[in-house]
């Protein structure tokens, strides 16, 4: 399913396989959490800004309209019109950060609903359940993403209780994908390594999971309050145990600087809300860092937003208006603000692959890395 083109150094251009095609690697998953990308964004979009692969939300999705719902519907492909492949998280995250009243135990969560309150369980079966329903092409390992800082012990212990979901999901997953009315009977677990900064606790819960032989595995539990080095020193402590034939999945993550260098470490996959929703804000990527449009000076810019873009919002708008837009609550400002910082993360991804297939990923990175971080 995967399969590596190139290598230079740690970093990796590859190619993974899914039931509705392939993935050039390393990629950025588009997020649409409900659905659909903040800011009035439709697969149609998708497409034009060069996105892979979708990434939706199962919390989310469970709650509203229902995963249920969508099964009848033909799963989640044909409930947003999106034929590319589709990955899901399980729904922990959004359990121990967005629900109230939460308990947990061996069997799984029980927690009430951040919309109206009421009482939901989830465990690894309920959460594959759910992702089988929506029949996306990759599911998330439903696991513990503990708060960093927290106590070596207890770090220790949902370490082994994720390790022992992983197993029951695993076990599920298959069931599911035997059913005769699946929705997807190709969909593959990933699973997830957790052990906030314990560098102990990742690899020995890295060697575990890799035990599983899964197709893909993933680094949670980062990019949740620790520095940027304290993650970058996980990546590549757990690297070095998490198989090579498989893809690499940095989960969260995040500015263009942090893709740049956990590819550098030898990740596949990253996904991270922060190019919508910091869109949403005026706040832009280019090649030479990041501008805020609702600063002054750029009310009268008749420049596009980056001269090096050639994304449709570039190609015909200005500064200016874009600003206006914002300033007065257009809709079509937040729009055209998501379709250029979304078109700016696939293109980076881009020629992070063209750099991996002619051996300059080492000078690209040189060069790009600590720019694209700097706030113009």
């Amino acid at each position: 399913m995967f399969k590596i083109l190139k290598q230079e150094g740690r970093a990796r251009r590859g190619e993974f396989a899914t039931p509705h095609g392939s993935v050039q690697t390393p990629v950025f998953m588009n997020v649409g959490t409900r659905g659909a990308i903040r800011g009035g964004l439709s697969a149609f979009d998708l497409e034009n800004v060069g996105c892979q692969i979708e990434l939706s939300n199962t919390y989310h999705l469970h709650l509203r309209p229902g995963d249920e719902l969508i099964k009848s519907l033909g799963g989640l492909h044909k409930f947003i019109t999106w034929d590319k492949p589709i990955l899901t998280d399980s729904g922990g995250f959004q359990v121990f950060s967005l629900a109230v009243l939460r308990k947990i135990d061996e069997e799984g969560v029980r927690f009430n609903s951040h919309i109206d309150g009421r009482k939901i369980f989830m465990g690894p079966e309920e959460s594959m359940r759910i992702q089988s329903n929506l029949g996306s092409d990759i599911a998330m390992a439903f696991d513990e993403c503990v708060k960093i800082p927290s106590p070596y012990d207890y770090v220790r212990d949902s370490c082994a209780r994720t390790y022992r979901w992983l197993c029951r999901c695993k076990t599920a997953l298959e069931q599911y994908n035997a059913e005769p009315d699946a929705v997807n009977p190709g969909q593959m677990l990933f699973g997830i390594n957790q052990g906030a900064t314990f560098i102990d606790l990742r690899i020995e819960h890295m060697r575990r999971i890799a035990e599983l032989d899964l197709p893909g595995y993933a680094l949670g539990g980062l990019a949740v309050g620790e520095t940027h080095q304290e993650m970058y020193d996980v990546i590549s402590a757990v690297e070095e145990h998490m198989p090579a034939d498989r893809p690499r999945y940095l989960m969260g993550v995040g500015t263009p600087s942090n893709i740049i260098e956990a590819v550098w470490r030898g990740v596949d996959f990253f996904d991270c809300v922060m190019p919508s929703r910091n869109g949403r804000h005026g706040h832009l990527n280019t090649w030479h860092g990041v501008i805020n449009l609702n600063n002054q000076k750029y009310e009268a810019d008749s420049s596009p937003i980056d001269s090096e873009c050639s994304c449709p919002v570039c190609r015909r708008y200005s500064r200016a208006y874009i600003r206006h837009l914002l300033k007065t609550g257009e809709a079509l400002g937040l729009r055209l603000m998501v379709i250029h910082n979304l078109w700016f993360y696939n293109d980076l991804m881009r020629r992070i692959r063209e750099a991996l297939d002619e051996g300059t990923f080492e000078q690209f990175r040189r060069e790009h890395s600590e720019e694209l971080s700097q706030r113009i």
